[in-house]
């Protein structure tokens, strides 16, 4: 749950009013309403309290259009008399969550995925000694979350309506996904068990037979032509990864700019990226004389960043190199620097180690890593 959500606890009972003096300091942010003959139970507690006067529905309206999270405690019966009526959409709808008197369950009934009440109710049963009871298929069932794939790690989901419904069904159902990942950090499943067997990878678009799945989940920065979405009606789900990435380059002593051109072309062509997206390079600080690099970083606007072989060799890299570590003292130039400038892990490099020979007869080696990513 995003540190910036608004939310409101409500209590109506004496026992729910003892809970939320325990909730109250693990979630100093929270608004607490309680009605107002249990308003004492709650003296000392660092929140802002407001008394509630009887019927507590007079009051629901009001907090589900102006809060994120909606807590209430007391029965799952009462809770959903007193929503339905302000019930508009899932992505429009607060996150609701129900607890009992006892303080034993914690259970999200409304925005589970989308308004982030499974993830708040693990939360909060964490901080009381509950158990969070999500009944929703993609944590119940293990299964790909469709509408919120990516959605730490900043993705933006491209799609209609009625294809999410039919990407989410057809993960729940186990028919072939095939989930294409061009771009973006591969650090979208981050659960404990192994992806579910019906999600099949591709690196690419052009890789796969589209009649072959059921739903295809397109992980892109491309343009994709209306001819594919019309051939795909129904069946695609396009996601869009951040596009502001930064640049690690290795090259060979003298290399011409057209070469570190023509290799970076051909890295950011590869996975649909516009250099546009680029908003600075670094480099090992033995190259801070290079004249393609420092004329590369000048035609573009570019800052160049400088690390030295020790900097550099601190960091892990996909592609460690025993060539590079005997000439330039350390393991890994554009792959580590790249990571270091974007402040990233390996595992979200979206371009590890392309490497280009030009017609100059040097060597050039491109990385790209993302920035403003959630490292893992």
């Amino acid at each position: 749950m995003r540190a910036t959500q608004k939310i409101a606890m409500v209590a109506i009972t004496r026992h729910g009013a003892k809970r939320l003096t325990r909730l109250g300091p693990g979630l100093p942010r929270a608004d607490l309403f309680v009605s107002e003959r249990f308003q004492t139970e709650l003296d000392g507690v660092p929140n802002r309290i407001q008394a509630v006067r009887p019927p507590v529905r007079n009051h629901i309206a009001e907090l589900f259009e102006r809060y994120d999270q909606l807590v209430l405690l007391f029965s799952i019966g009462a809770a959903v008399r007193l929503i339905a009526p302000c019930i508009r959409a899932k992505e429009q709808d607060p996150g609701v969550i129900v607890i009992d008197d006892a303080g034993r369950f914690v259970v999200p009934i409304l925005s589970g995925h989308i308004g982030g009440a499974n993830a708040f109710a693990e939360q909060i049963a964490g901080l009381i000694g509950a158990r969070a009871v999500i009944t929703t298929a993609s944590e119940s069932l293990g299964v790909l979350p469709i509408d919120i794939l990516g959605r730490e790690l900043g993705w933006k989901v491209e799609a209609p309506k009625a294809n999410l419904t039919q990407a989410a069904a057809s993960a729940v159902n186990g028919e072939p996904i095939a989930l294409v990942q061009e771009c973006g950090s591969k650090a979208w499943w981050n659960e404990e068990t192994p992806l579910p067997p019906n999600i099949h990878l591709f690196d690419r678009f052009e890789g796969i037979d589209p009649d072959r799945f059921s739903s295809i989940l397109w992980i892109t920065h491309r343009a994709i032509a209306e001819s594919t979405r019309t051939r795909l009606a129904g069946r695609l789900v396009i996601y869009r990864p951040p596009r502001r990435v930064v640049l690690g380059i290795g090259c060979d002593r003298g290399t011409a700019l057209e070469t570190i051109e023509t290799a970076l072309n051909q890295a950011l062509s590869d996975i649909g990226l516009e250099r546009g997206c680029i908003t600075a390079m670094a480099t090992i600080d033995k190259k801070s004389d290079e004249p393609g690099l420092l004329a590369l970083a000048e035609n573009n606007g570019w800052p160049l960043h400088f690390y030295s072989a020790r900097e550099l060799a601190q960091v892990e890299v996909p592609h460690p190199s025993e060539t590079v570590l005997k000439y330039m003292g350390t393991p890994s130039v554009g792959e580590a620097a790249a990571l270091l400038l974007a402040n990233a892990t390996m595992d979200q490099l979206i371009v590890e180690k392309h490497k280009y020979r030009g017609r100059d007869g040097r060597n050039a080696t491109i990385s790209i890593a993302p920035v403003g990513m959630i490292n893992r």
